[in-house]
C-alpha cells in the first residue's frame, strides 16, 4: 500500500489527532513551491492537449445542510483518481472562520488506494488560477499589461500571480468593497493600486474573483481587445458579468454541461436571449486550436473536479 502523504509543511503523521491538521496557508506555501504556478498551468494545458474531456466529469454533488452546503467532487484521469470534500458555511466569516473549507484525497488510479491528502482550500486557490491562466494565455493579446482584479481574497491574489505568469502585466488595479482589504492586497505588489469598476475601460485583462451575485462592472466599458475571467460563482442564480458583455464576447467555459448547469453568468444570459448554448466554446476546444472571433473574450469558470485532480497529482509528484 502507498503511505498517505499529507501535503503540508507540518509533516503530519497518521497517528496525530485531527486537531493537528495544518492551516490552508501552510499548505499553500507548499503548493506555491511544489508545483509552481507555471507548473500547474503547464499541467492543466498538457491534460487538455492530451485528450482530457472536462464534460466527462460527474456533476458536482451539492447537499444542503442547516448551516450551509456540502460539496463532493470526484474525478478520474490517467494514473490518478481523487475526490474533494468541501463545506460552504456563509456564516463563518462572522465567526472568524473561512467560508469554504475542505480536503482533497488523491488516489492511485488502477487500485483506488489513497496516496495523499491536501488542504482543499489551498488546492482550489492554485488550480482555479492555473485554469484561468491557461484560458488567458490562449485568449489575451500577447502584450496585455493592464489587469483589473475584482475581489480581495485568496482567489484575487492567486489570479494576480497566475496572470502575471502568462502575460507581461505591469499595472494591476484592485477593486473591492472593503477599502482596507483592497489597499492591503494592492500593497503586496509594487505595480498595484486600488481602483474603481470604471478602470475596466483601460484594461487588457479583467479577473472577477468575488462572491457578488450581481454584475460588478458595466460590460459596455470593456475594450474590444480585452479578456475577462470570471470565477466567483458556481450557482445558476449568481453572476459577476452582465448581458452586455456576454452579448459582445466570445464565451469560453471549462465544460459545456457544467456551465449550462451552474454558471449563472451563462444560465441567465441564455434565459434573457443574448446567448445560446451552441455559442459556448469549451476550454478543451480552445486548447486544441479553436479560432476565436474578434471582440472581447470571456472565460467563465465554475471549478471542476478534473482541475483539482490534475493539480493535486502534479503537487504529489513534486512532493515525493
Amino acid at each position: 500500500m502507498h503511505p498517505i502523504l499529507y501535503l503540508s509543511r507540518c509533516d503530519l503523521r497518521l497517528s496525530r489527532s485531527v486537531g493537528a491538521l495544518c492551516h490552508a496557508a501552510e499548505v499553500r506555501l507548499l503548493l506555491d513551491a511544489r508545483p509552481t504556478v507555471q507548473q500547474a498551468v503547464d499541467a492543466v494545458r498538457a491534460a487538455l492537449a492530451g485528450g482530457l474531456d472536462p464534460d466527462q466529469d460527474p456533476p458536482r454533488s451539492v447537499v444542503p445542510v442547516p448551516t450551509g452546503q456540502f460539496l463532493l467532487m470526484p474525478a478520474f484521469w490517467d494514473r490518478y483518481a481523487g475526490v474533494k470534500v468541501a463545506s460552504v458555511a456563509p456564516g463563518n466569516p462572522a465567526r472568524g472562520l473561512p467560508r469554504i473549507q475542505g480536503h482533497y484525497l488523491l488516489m492511485d488510479g488502477p487500485t483506488l488506494t489513497p496516496m495523499a491528502l491536501l488542504d482543499g482550500v489551498a488546492l482550489t486557490s492554485v488550480r482555479t488560477a492555473a485554469v484561468s491562466a491557461v484560458a488567458a494565455d490562449l485568449l489575451a493579446v500577447p502584450d496585455a499589461e493592464r489587469l483589473v482584479v475584482f475581489g480581495t481574497g485568496p482567489q484575487a491574489q492567486s489570479h494576480i500571480e497566475a496572470l502575471c505568469a502568462v502575460r507581461p502585466v505591469r499595472d494591476v488595479v484592485v477593486v473591492g468593497r472593503n477599502p482596507e482589504r483592497t489597499q492591503a492586497l494592492a500593497a503586496q505588489y509594487p505595480f498595484a493600486r486600488a481602483g474603481t469598476p470604471d478602470d475596466v475601460s483601460a484594461a487588457d485583462l479583467v479577473a472577477c474573483c468575488t462572491s457578488s451575485r450581481v454584475p460588478v462592472f458595466d460590460g459596455a466599458k470593456v475594450p474590444e481587445h480585452a479578456t475577462v475571467v470570471a470565477v466567483g460563482s458556481h450557482e445558476p442564480e449568481a453572476r459577476e458579468v452582465d448581458d452586455v458583455l456576454i452579448g459582445r464576447s466570445t464565451v469560453v467555459v471549462e465544460g459545456i454541461g457544467a456551465a449550462t448547469r451552474e454558471a449563472g453568468d451563462v444560465v441567465l444570459a441564455i434565459k434573457s436571449g443574448v446567448l445560446a448554448a451552441d455559442d459556448l466554446v469549451s476550454l478543451a476546444a480552445l486548447a486544441r486550436g479553436f479560432a476565436v472571433s474578434p471582440g472581447p473574450r470571456l472565460f467563465k469558470s465554475v471549478g471542476m473536479a478534473w482541475e483539482d485532480l490534475v493539480v493535486a497529482a502534479t503537487a504529489y509528484e513534486a512532493a515525493e
